[in-house]
């Protein structure tokens, strides 16, 4: 009993390309994906993509969605709130059923403002200031990204316990997450006194050499204990070379509030060794907590690009994950069904216990403080990539904000609408 014969064989190998066949010939599902192919954060917006590419062709090969495939279009924004604006309305033309992605805030709220409009959901991607679901949220605007909140409180426990009343210098970018992460940061290590704790504000964008090179003294001068910079992309990136250049490290404990696995790898471990922030997910997680899920993504990810996948290319493959399986339970594509489907759903896919919270679509998930590993170290590995080490964590409900402190946020609109 049970064994099957050649005969068997053949007959499923025929019922297989039957049904491959009818999937190809089925009208595509499409989703659209705003991602930044050009300007500051076209390193995360290519672990974006191939992601999104990976989730995709997961689903195609189990059979689709509804029985359909699912194909992803994609467009620049250049993280410009304009261009990913644009993007939605052309996505929305081209009959996409849900749009994610974006590298900035500005772009989450622009977007996902638009999709609304135009009747789709948008997954924000890369978007960690507490605007994006707290005052700007909406129904049609979904999180998978941590908030700036998260970060903060995980990063002030583990500061407050093994850094305490130190000095504080704040390098930020003036957009809507460099204020954010700094007034949360500031309020987690009673750091809000700012003639004691300084700061620097550099223009959201590309910045010059010589504002990096003028903030930085000016950190420098402050004799802080601990320089927190908060930017991202390339701005990271050219700050960071300019910080060890200048000898730095050697004497101030260097904070990046939210780390990519893409900032390491074009700085250089060499130049972000010993750097402290936060990561909701690294490869190496999955085989440490056992997650057969999240351990075939990173196989599959190293089979097809022969590097490690980072937490950027995780939180696109998830949301594809999770909407096409919001699809398949709600047996619909109409968003209002999918937004029922989705509110306090609790998963696991590449990690623990994730849930989208109803009462502001936050995902709430686990927060983990990172120290980038020394050089030598990293080298040691396969693929020379083994970039963090954990050194704390927080459950996601202590991380998030609770609605009494989101709904003092939000003001009179107690209700997301």
């Amino acid at each position: 009993m049970g064994r099957t014969t050649p005969l068997s064989h053949l007959l499923l190998s025929c019922l297989l390309l039957v049904d491959l066949g009818n999937l190809a010939q089925a009208e595509p599902i499409k989703i659209g994906l705003n991602y930044p192919r050009t300007g500051n954060y076209k390193d995360e917006g290519l672990e974006l993509r191939r992601g999104a590419l990976l989730a995709v062709d997961e689903i195609n090969q189990a059979g689709g969605v509804l029985g359909k495939p699912l194909e992803l279009l994609s467009k620049n924004t250049s993280s410009q709130a304009d261009k990913a604006v644009s993007n939605v309305d052309y996505f929305a033309n081209q009959d996409a059923r849900m749009v994610f992605g974006g590298a900035t805030s500005e772009e989450a709220i622009a977007a996902g403002q638009r999709a609304r409009e135009r009747g789709l959901l948008y997954f924000a991607t890369l978007s960690y200031a507490n605007e994006v679901t707290g005052l700007a949220g909406h129904r049609y605007l979904f999180r998978e990204s941590n908030s700036a909140w998260m970060s903060a409180r995980v990063l002030g426990e583990y500061l407050s316990w093994h850094m305490p009343r130190q000095r504080y210098h704040y390098i930020i970018v003036d957009d809507a997450w460099g204020r954010s992460m700094e007034n949360a940061l500031r309020l987690a290590t009673n750091s809000t006194d700012r003639a004691r704790h300084g700061r620097t504000a550099l223009p959201s964008g590309l910045v010059r050499r010589e504002q990096y090179l003028a903030a930085l003294n000016k950190a420098a001068r402050s004799e802080a204990d601990i320089l927190v910079l908060v930017l991202l992309g390339e701005n990271l990136q050219r700050s960071m070379r300019m910080v060890h250049n200048m000898g730095l490290k050697q004497r101030t404990q260097i904070i990046v509030p939210n780390l990519t696995k893409s900032v390491v790898q074009q700085a250089g471990p060499l130049v972000m060794e010993g750097v402290i922030g936060t990561e909701a997910w690294t490869w190496n997680l999955p085989s440490q907590d056992n997650i057969a899920q999240g351990q075939q993504f990173v196989e599959r990810y190293i089979s097809d690009y022969q590097e490690y996948p980072g937490s950027t290319s995780a939180s696109a493959y998830s949301i594809v994950k999770q909407w096409a399986d919001a699809v398949q339970r709600t047996q619909s594509l109409d968003s209002e069904r999918l937004i029922s489907t989705l509110e306090d759903h609790s998963y696991q896919l590449l990690k623990g216990q994730q849930q989208w919270r109803a009462f502001d679509h936050q995902n709430v998930q686990s927060i983990y403080a990172v120290r980038v590993r020394k050089r030598d170290d990293v080298m040691l590995d396969p693929f020379k990539q083994h970039y963090f080490d954990i050194i704390h964590h927080m459950d996601g409900d202590q991380a998030a904000p609770s609605q009494d402190e989101w709904q003092q946020e939000r003001g009179e609109e107690l209700q997301l609408r």
